[in-house]
């Protein structure tokens, strides 16, 4: 998406012989998407309705056309069985190929208009203040998404959508069920799309020679002509053109990979089911294996997605934000801008402790349903990691963290408890409430963040981000104020990141409560994390 520079105008001729360059999808006008959209959308539904009814009429298909491969067969008998049967029966009893082949083309023929007026009709633009998108014939739907509430921009490349060269972008918004979907773009321009709406979301501009990079009157006609190009050429070329990457900052192993996942709960839900199923069937029970083969199955497809999602896994630093990229066969990027981030855990279980290993999940905005079982995809940061890469992805996600805080943070919180433990724990007197994690039952505030240690066989520290903190309240129970106890809870997005702590001291759970909120409104009022770049004069190429 770079533009080469015109030649000299004294050049006789020049203008002629220079190519045009593409045109830029985010110039403020109405594209459209790839051409081979609809096919993706819907057309792979036909392709399985197809094979389903293929592989249905094999017999007949050999009969009608490859006769001569069974001669017990009688034409005649075979014809005359067939006479009173279903219509397919009845189109090759009555010798009517070829008015079945016409309502079938005709019926393909309405199905690719259909899909071309959907293919039509389905517009977008991005301006400088909102990623726009119209859809719908005979129901117009118009969505907007404003740059300054995005909180990231994901890109996904389906196994098959690979094959052509496409991918889909996802615009995150802030609300619920509010993100916009460009389904697809090529992967190029899908690539640059994405660095130009977190480039125009950051508070830059885009360059004004892209804007006049097309004469006035045919730069929607040369965007058109572009993406239909692009939809050519991905047929005849096949699979998609590597894409440039950032080193990723964590390397992680197939076999620690797999090993982690064989050190999981899901394994002792899978060892416990294949116990019940050969114990049931010895007792001669047959409904356990109506109830457990089922969950047996369901629990094994979740393991081995929960492997081939955490594959080709990468996480770098771009001038845009977070890039991290995961799947095996369905590659998703997503890149979270600076200030994206409302919480992080960093969690070890007891069976990953002799190797240290760890894993950091978030909470953010994705924009999507409590429904939506790909959200959860969306959480996990680090799958599974050493002190180092543990070390590595929070200096990405913190980066304004103070050198001096980090041991407060990894020795102190995740480590923890060492001596001169600086963390407010579980009073004595409060023991018996936390009998294993007393000594870790603890807070910490910063001036930049809020510290939750938790956890004596899963360790748990999460960290919340003062200027993301929607509030703190205190809560306490019947049993609390007999102890002079409370628990504190940091309000924030719903996530996998809880942000209850409980069973501290009531008095130091009042103190939390008044220095988080003054905190809190301190780091807000000085937060200008929507627009990173302000408006910076120099807008360079960051693309990743």
């Amino acid at each position: 998406m770079t533009t080469q520079p015109p030649p000299p105008a004294s050049a006789p001729g020049a203008a002629a012989e220079t190519p045009r360059a593409a045109p830029s999808l985010t110039d403020g006008e109405w594209h459209r998407l790839h051409p081979l959209t609809p096919l993706f959308r819907g057309g792979l539904f036909l392709v399985v309705i197809a094979g389903i009814v293929i592989a249905n009429l094999r017999d007949r298909l050999v009969f009608i056309f490859l006769p001569w491969l069974d001669d017990d067969i009688d034409i005649d008998v075979q014809v005359e069985e067939w006479r009173g049967g279903d219509p397919i029966d009845f189109i090759i009893a009555n010798n009517l190929y070829l008015l079945a082949g016409a309502v079938l083309l005709g019926v393909l023929l309405v199905l690719i208009g259909l899909f071309f007026l959907s293919w039509r009709f389905h517009t977008f633009r991005i301006t400088g203040d909102d990623v726009e998108v119209r859809s719908g014939v005979l129901f117009r739907t118009h969505r907007r998404a404003p740059l300054d509430r995005v909180q990231g921009v994901n890109l996904t490349r389906p196994m098959f959508a690979r094959l052509v060269g496409m991918a889909k972008l996802e615009v995150v918004g802030a609300g619920l069920d509010s993100n916009v979907k460009l389904e697809y773009l090529s992967t190029s321009n899908a690539e640059a799309v994405r660095a130009d709406i977190l480039r125009l979301a950051s508070g830059r501009r885009l360059a004004e020679a892209r804007a006049a990079g097309a004469a006035p009157g045919v730069t929607r006609r040369a965007a058109a002509a572009s993406v239909v190009s692009a939809g050519i050429n991905g047929l005849i070329a096949g699979a998609e053109e590597p894409v440039s990457e950032p080193e990723s900052v964590v390397h992680i192993p197939v076999g620690r990979l797999i090993a982690s996942r064989l050190l999981s709960t899901s394994t002792l839900w899978l060892i416990a089911i294949v116990i019940a199923i050969v114990v049931g069937s010895i007792a001669g029970t047959p409904w356990v294996l109506f109830t457990l083969v089922p969950a047996l199955i369901g629990f094994g497809a979740y393991w081995v997605r929960t492997i081939t999602r955490s594959l080709r896994y990468s996480i770098a630093p771009t001038p845009s934000g977070v890039r991290i990229t995961f799947g095996l066969f369905t590659t998703i990027t997503e890149i979270l801008p600076p200030g994206r981030v409302h919480a992080v855990e960093i969690d070890q279980s007891i069976l990953w402790r002799p190797f240290g290993w760890w894993a950091i999940t978030v909470n953010r905005l994705s924009g999507r349903g409590l429904a939506d079982g790909s959200n959860d995809q969306f959480t996990t940061v680090l799958p599974v990691g050493t002190r180092d890469d543990v070390e590595r992805v929070l200096r990405l996600l913190m980066p304004n963290l103070p050198e001096d805080e980090w041991p407060l943070v990894f020795e102190h919180g995740i480590l923890g408890p060492q001596p001169e433990d600086p963390y407010t724990n579980t009073p004595r007197r409060a023991r018996a409430l936390r009998p294993l994690s007393w000594k870790r039952n603890g807070f910490l505030l910063l001036p930049h963040g809020l510290l939750l240690r938790r956890g004596a066989i899963w360790r748990k520290l999460a960290i919340f981000p003062l200027a993301r903190l929607q509030s703190i309240g205190i809560e306490q129970g019947p049993l609390d104020r007999a102890l002079s106890v409370a628990g504190i809870r940091a309000h924030t997005i719903p996530g996998r990141v809880p942000g209850r702590l409980g069973i501290i001291d009531r008095d130091a759970a009042l103190a939390v409560f008044e220095d988080a909120e003054a905190a809190a409104l301190a780091a807000a009022s000085s937060d200008h994390s929507h627009r990173w770049a302000g408006e910076s004069p120099g807008d360079q190429e960051d693309r990743p």
